[in-house]
């Protein structure tokens, strides 16, 4: 059974925000780290990017397949985790902690309302 926080927000496509106010942290859950098994490589984008809810912001190689990260909301990247160059694993062993992956500066904070919480995700992969 997969690790579902509350108090966080869900997409369909299994990225999660920390919506504190302007800003959102979003990382990939662990049940989409679980599913991809040992993550290998760790692709994001530039800081200063502008992106729009549900546009690919990066990707995530494991020994299985190469997966796109969507944005949960949209907004201007502000930051990065630059561990996971060279520690890509750590997206495996705390995907909601120093597992993060970019930080989004949100141009409409409503858009958070139409992400899941954590009781819709959960039924959304079926737990």
């Amino acid at each position: 059974m997969s690790k579902t926080p509350e108090g966080l927000r869900y997409t369909k496509d299994h990225e999660w925000a920390r919506v504190e106010g302007k800003r959102a942290t979003v990382g990939i859950t662990d049940f989409a780290q679980s599913e991809l098994t040992d993550v290998v490589f760790v692709e994001l984008p530039k800081v200063g990017r502008a992106v729009k809810a549900g546009e690919v912001v990066g990707t995530v190689e494991s020994v299985k397949a190469v997966s796109e990260i969507f944005a949960p909301q949209s907004g201007k990247v502000i930051e990065v985790n630059k561990a996971l160059e060279d520690g890509p694993e750590v997206a495996n062993q705390d995907p909601y902690g120093k597992g993060w992956m970019v930080v989004l500066d949100v141009t409409d904070a409503n858009e958070a309302k139409t992400l899941m919480d954590a009781a819709a995700y959960r039924k959304h992969i079926g737990e």
